[in-house]
């Protein structure tokens, strides 16, 4: 790692400090429209925003290489108290010109203003839509990073639970399964990790649930249920604080039977993807194999 790039991101990122109060919190909102907006592809992509209800969405398409077969629909990160639709649209895009599927984004409600079960509420919402305006749940990939892969993973597992249909397969960078924070990265990882700090977390996932149990399946999906869940794709930075939550979650996938393909970048951090350069243009190359070889069965 380049250690003095290591401490310029945890200078100027938007969760490297901290998030115990609300003025706090909305720092962090504009610091992460500002950051993630600069790092956006603005090329090759086009832009549709609408409303499902009352959640703001946004629609990407890729404007070259289209594929209307599929579509995706992505859950952003920010710990449940940041992130909207400029958050989104990074990763969104990226996401679409990769695969070369629609992808749509949504500004789900966010604590402290907003706690459980406002987000998951949203989430089911717009796979409600999505399912029944745009796309059958086979052609779905439902996509998400740290928290976002959280809101994917419990919402797939809500849609078992109640016997509904699922997406074709999840989609996951540096998900965030474990809401205990109990993992040995988040000390192993902490001075290497630029991205992401302990007390982040866990400033969080208090805001977000409260004094619940952070262990209850509902806040932490990998202490859930994973018989009959589709294929999952993980990718995660080695040196990120939550690796621990990406390599458990694989392991118990398989446990119950299922698969799960874990993509470690031992030169990444936490969602390394938000980030320009030659580490996440790799990253996407390999993403967009690996839906080729599941969706077509060619690399």
């Amino acid at each position: 790692m380049n250690y003095p790039l290591v401490k310029t991101l945890k200078t100027v990122n938007f969760m490297a400090g901290k998030a115990s109060s609300l003025a706090e919190i909305k720092r962090h909102r504009k610091q992460s429209e500002w950051a993630h907006g600069l790092a956006t592809p603005k090329e090759d992509v086009e832009r549709r925003k609408f409303r499902t209800g009352k959640i703001p969405c946004e629609e990407i398409r890729p404007v070259k290489s289209y594929d209307p077969g599929y579509v995706i629909l992505y859950c952003h990160g920010g710990g449940y108290i940041c992130g909207g639709l400029g958050y989104a649209g990074n990763l969104a895009a990226k996401l679409a010109l990769a695969t070369g599927f629609r992808v749509y984004s949504f500004a789900y409600r966010l604590a402290p203003e907003h706690p459980y079960p406002a987000a998951s509420e949203d989430a089911a919402a717009m796979w409600k839509y999505i399912t029944e305006n745009v796309a059958d749940a086979e052609h779905v990939l439902l996509a998400g990073d740290s928290a976002g892969g959280n809101m994917a993973l419990c919402l797939t597992q809500k849609l078992i639970s109640e016997g509904s249909l699922t997406p074709r397969e999840l989609l996951l960078f540096s998900p965030w399964t474990d809401m205990t924070c109990t993992s040995e990265s988040y000390e192993a990882n902490r001075d290497i990790d630029p991205i992401l700090t302990k007390e982040f977390v866990m400033n969080s996932a208090k805001a977000y649930i409260g004094e619940n149990n952070p262990a209850d399946p509902a806040f932490s999906p990998l202490f859930g249920d994973f018989k009959n869940f589709p294929p999952v794709y993980i990718m995660a930075g080695r040196n990120g604080i939550l690796i621990d939550d990406s390599i458990k979650l694989k392991e118990r996938i398989e446990r119950a039977g299922g698969t799960a393909e874990l993509d470690i970048e031992e030169k990444g951090w936490h969602v390394y993807q938000h980030m320009p350069g030659a580490l996440t243009r790799r990253a996407m190359k390999r993403l967009a194999s690996h839906v080729s070889q599941e969706i077509h069965g060619k690399r």
